[in-house]
């Protein structure tokens, strides 16, 4: 009889659960606008979809490096009497960077989709011959390098060693091929865009191709994919119509890849992480903002000047990066290869630094975004600082619709100076040379003429495997024009980092949060 009782009560629960239930009474209430009071993807109210924060994922390729303040500059004596890196403190915000350089495989992947996008020769004459990296950077009157001019960007056996003969240029066209494939394909997989689409762009699809600033701005017409039009899109207009394009604000695209500051490499490669260990404060942990040393290398110092494994076992005096030791020593003696790379070595050779990052230090050279001066450093603000900023705007001059070049991608001009007269952060689109002598005097620099310095001349940070060990050290610096290129010049994208700069989790947040008290009476 009592099994009966309680056999007829769990029944009597399981009903009043589904009939509360069936009535919405555990329905979870929608989220609310502070200002106005109105509800938030509510179809009932207007249907304003907001984007519920999560876990941010990080691009493909790409690492978090949580910013913060450092040293940027000099590190050891200023032995190429240069002073072109006067240490000054600085703070960086947290980004994202690629864990290792640009591979030839995928530079190769790049002209694959250049050449076949772009296969009508007739209309793009100049596209895939402008995108090839320069093999000839190899060739030297005195040295017989010619195999490397021929095999080192096409040969399977150097898939990945990190791509050179690439100049500043075509390294900032590489990440904005970047950015579009990443979006495209992420659109793709999550049902918005068609997956034929991708053929229709491969077969000569020329101006046809994804780009994401088009596609945001509805310039780049685009077949929906399964989910866009079904009933279970979680993207609805003001109608409660499934929406089959996707704004950024809906949290599916990734940012832009870029070539990183010259503060933001300079930060990624020192690894400071690791010199600021956690302390247990109650339930949490946190650094005490202490660095010992400062680091001359892009490894923690394990002692004085180390260039190799100090770490007792197998590695130690094991090379830690990938340089020249001395004149006509590239690799060391045959039995005992210091660094076992005459040349470059693959992208994930040697050990990462504090961030899980690899040859920050050695291997190859790589280019920044920032302009180059050599007095930087007592000129650039002391927030994310940067040299190199041309603010653009897009020219609607040419009507919607017609808003894209002929690769697909939506013109920018320069904004005018006209325009700029009452504002009072800035005044001028082109910043390139802001602070270049002084107006009176009208001093600037005359390329050609006084100095080899000119707007073309881009930062190249890190040093190469065919450089000396002063080079290795984060703080040291080096220019080149934009349209050059060398054997021992690379590179690798970052990506800004929205949100909170503690991390990429949800449980992230800016600022410190208190308990919340009442006030006495």
């Amino acid at each position: 009889m009592q099994l009966l009782t309680t056999a007829r009560n769990c029944v009597l629960l399981l009903s009043l659960i589904g009939a509360a239930t069936s009535c919405n009474v555990f329905k979870k209430k929608p989220e609310k606008s502070s200002v106005t009071g109105w509800n938030y993807n509510d179809k009932t109210q207007g249907n304003f979809y907001v984007a519920k924060p999560k876990d941010i994922n990080t691009a493909p390729g790409l690492v978090f490096v949580q910013g913060g303040t450092f040293t940027m500059g000099a590190t050891q004596e200023d032995v190429m009497g240069d002073w072109n890196n006067i240490p000054r403190r600085v703070t960086v915000n947290s980004f994202f960077i690629d864990k290792t350089e640009i591979a030839n495989v995928h530079y190769r992947e790049y002209l694959y989709w250049v050449e076949n996008v772009f296969s009508d020769t007739t209309a793009y004459p100049e596209v895939i011959e402008a995108a090839k990296p320069d093999t000839l950077v190899w060739r030297s009157e005195l040295a017989y390098n010619e195999p490397y001019v021929e095999y080192y960007f096409r040969h399977p056996a150097y898939n990945y060693y990190p791509v050179v003969g690439v100049n500043w240029k075509q390294a900032n066209d590489f990440c904005v091929w970047r950015t579009d494939r990443v979006n495209e394909l992420e659109l793709i997989k999550k049902g918005y865009i068609n997956k034929n689409n991708i053929k229709t762009e491969m077969n000569g699809g020329g101006q046809e191709n994804f780009n994401t600033k088009a596609y945001l701005m509805g310039e780049y017409q685009v077949q929906p994919g399964k989910l866009a039009t079904s009933k279970s899109n979680p993207l609805k207009d003001a109608q409660g119509r499934p929406r089959t394009t996707v704004k950024f604000d809906d949290g599916i695209l990734y940012g832009d890849y870029r070539l990183p500051t010259e503060a933001e490499w300079e930060y990624a490669a020192y690894g400071y992480i690791a010199e600021n260990p956690q302390v247990k404060r109650g339930k949490k942990s946190r650094g005490e903002e202490n660095i010992a040393n400062k680091q001359i290398y892009a490894w923690k110092n394990a002692g004085f000047d180390n260039l190799r494994s100090t770490k007792a076992g197998a590695y130690q005096g094991a090379f830690l990066a990938n340089f020249k030791r001395g004149a006509g020593d590239n690799m060391g003696v045959a039995g005992g290869l210091n660094d076992n790379a005459a040349i470059p070595a693959e992208v994930t050779s040697f050990a990462p630094n504090g961030f899980g990052i690899y040859n920050m230090s050695g291997n190859v050279s790589e280019w920044v975004a920032d302009v180059y001066r050599p007095l930087t450093s007592l000129d650039e603000d002391d927030f994310n600082p940067f040299r190199g900023n041309v603010f653009k705007k897009v020219d609607m001059s040419r009507g919607t619709g017609n808003l894209r070049d002929s690769l697909g991608r939506i013109i920018m001009v320069p904004e005018s100076d006209s325009a700029l007269r009452e504002r009072r952060n800035y005044q001028r689109a082109y910043a390139k040379n802001y602070l270049d002598g002084d107006s009176l005097s009208g001093v600037s620099y005359g390329y050609g003429i006084t100095t080899l310095i000119s707007d073309k001349s881009r930062v190249v940070k890190g040093g190469s495997w065919n450089d000396r060990p002063y080079w290795l050290s984060p703080g040291t610096r080096r220019f080149l024009e934009e349209d050059q290129s060398s054997s021992t010049i690379g590179f690798r994208c970052a990506m800004t980092h929205y949100g909170a700069a503690e991390g990429t989790s949800r449980k992230a947040q800016t600022g410190n949060f208190f308990p919340a008290r009442r006030a006495k009476r």
